[in-house]
């Protein structure tokens, strides 16, 4: 049985028992602990000096190696120039990544948020556990991620990115352990790549499509659709580098041109406002009318303000619960 996210009535977070609760703590405590009231430093670590120093790389490529140094447990200070044979940790060009950051955790000295969870691996918002599994660690512990920044093609490493699960495993900062830099760094070439067109942070808009298959999660004989980058890139619904969620219910991209797509714009400036962003979209593409377990991943993302938990979080509660929302749950 799918259960209803809950609301307890205790001040602090409580981790639920089951990774088929869907729960979280207070609304202020939930986005307290995604990295809501405080950024850790280095979040911004290309200084405005230096974010319109050439990159080495293309830009469009340098984007998706930019946080290398998080994949590997290493401070922004102590990060390689290169790794794999290619040049990594460059900064991100036109400010993007301080934009993409401002997205999940604001400006100030940081504090950690979970006490006994100094880690670079991200927590599962939906589970409260570690969002990792033994395979996911041992592939990254030996390097698994190469394939994430070794190839010079700017539209496979958003492919890759897309539809990694070893990306997946890591926070955006330790003192942010509900954020994930795997959509930090989506975000971050979403942002780019319009900046790079002309484009100012005023003119972008989250937009919010179906996937080609948003109420069949398997395929006829109930085997998992395949979300790999090679369908990534064939999928008509995966723009290059403004797609920044791609599940088998719903793709959301950030772009300067949502077209007659459901859409709502971000902002003047950068914010913690994907909940708010969420809310306003123009039309919803999840049957919240008719299925109940997509009313609920709604309004779990009317709550979360943090970009890049907001999308994790989807994530893993349509891989969790897309095949129970099929069956009409």
């Amino acid at each position: 049985m799918l259960l209803a996210p809950a609301l307890t009535r205790r001040r602090e977070y409580t981790t639920p028992t089951s990774a088929t609760t869907p729960r979280v703590g207070p609304v202020e405590t939930v986005n307290r602990m995604s990295g809501l009231d405080m950024v850790d430093g280095p979040a911004f670590e290309g200084e405005r000096r230096r974010e319109d120093a050439p990159t080495r790389a293309d830009p469009m490529v340098a984007v998706y190696r930019h946080d290398v140094h998080k994949l590997r447990h290493r401070r922004h200070a102590a990060a390689a120039e290169s790794y794999a044979g290619v040049a990594v940790n460059e900064t991100v060009p036109c400010g993007a990544d301080r934009d993409a950051a401002l997205l999940s955790r604001p400006r100030g000295e940081p504090k950690q948020t979970v006490a006994n969870h100094r880690s670079p691996y991200r927590l599962s918002l939906l589970t409260g556990e570690p969002a990792v599994e033994t395979d996911r660690i041992q592939a990254a512990a030996g390097g698994g991620f190469r394939d994430l920044v070794t190839s010079d093609n700017p539209e496979r490493l958003h492919a890759r990115w897309l539809t990694s699960r070893v990306a997946g495993a890591y926070s955006e900062a330790v003192h942010y352990p509900y954020t994930s830099v795997q959509y930090h760094t989506l975000l971050t070439a979403a942002v780019l790549d319009t900046y790079r067109a002309g484009h100012a942070f005023a003119d972008l808009w989250l937009v919010a499509t179906a996937s080609d298959r948003a109420v069949d999660t398997c395929s006829d004989q109930g085997a998992p659709v395949s979300r790999d980058p090679g369908a990534a890139l064939a999928a008509d619904e995966v723009e290059p580098h403004r797609t920044v969620l791609w599940t088998p219910a719903l793709a959301l991209h950030v772009t300067a041109d949502p077209g007659n797509r459901p859409a709502a714009r971000l902002g003047e400036k950068p914010a913690r406002s994907f909940a708010d962003t969420w809310a306003r979209l123009s039309a919803h593409p999840l049957d919240t009318d008719g299925r109940r377990c997509w009313r609920l991943l709604d309004a779990q993302l009317r709550r979360i303000r943090a970009w890049s938990t907001a999308l994790a979080y989807s994530a893993e509660y349509v891989t969790g619960h897309g095949a129970a929302c099929d069956r009409g749950a």
